[in-house]
């Protein structure tokens, strides 16, 4: 029976414990994607009265926001690494009982953009609920999750 692999040890941690922000100097930089998503769940009454909302298309500022909030990344975040993003796309669509968010981001850098579409996701969820938080205080946001990355070191992920 093989041997069960060990568990990787944190990366943002030196062998003292202490937080850090991890060296990639010596990396490759290679071309990285990351998706990320996230869901509201609305009630009928809110999902009903998107289209009339006084302060503008919800699902549209929730797409400008969560593009914003990608390149803000490591501002927000404290051990994240700036990164030339290339590419980010936020996707905000009415589905059954919500809203359906899909981040993607996009470089060629040392290191992955996971936290750029996980950011993303999370801020044009946000966005939606300050929207529509008026007609309902009762809004859930649930299911901030990667879905799926590529490239770097650790390799290709999606979610099953």
């Amino acid at each position: 029976m093989p041997k069960p692999k060990s568990p990787q040890k944190l990366s943002h941690y030196d062998a003292a414990g202490t937080a850090r922000m991890v060296d990639v100097s010596s990396k490759q930089s290679t071309r990285r994607t990351a998706t990320a998503s996230a869901f509201i769940e609305l009630s009928a009454a809110v999902l009903a009265a998107l289209p009339q909302n006084p302060k503008g298309n919800p699902l549209e500022v929730a797409r400008f926001a969560g593009i914003q909030a990608a390149k803000r990344t490591s501002e927000l975040i404290p051990m994240c690494h700036p990164l030339p993003l290339t590419h980010v796309d936020v996707e905000a669509r009415i589905v059954d009982s919500g809203v359906s968010i899909r981040a993607t981001a996009a470089t060629t850098a040392q290191t992955g953009v996971e936290m750029e579409a996980l950011t993303a996701a999370t801020v044009a969820a946000l966005t939606v609920y300050d929207m529509t938080k008026a007609l309902d205080k009762s809004i859930v946001i649930r299911s901030i999750q990667l879905e799926q990355k590529s490239g770097g070191k650790s390799g290709d992920y999606k979610r099953a």
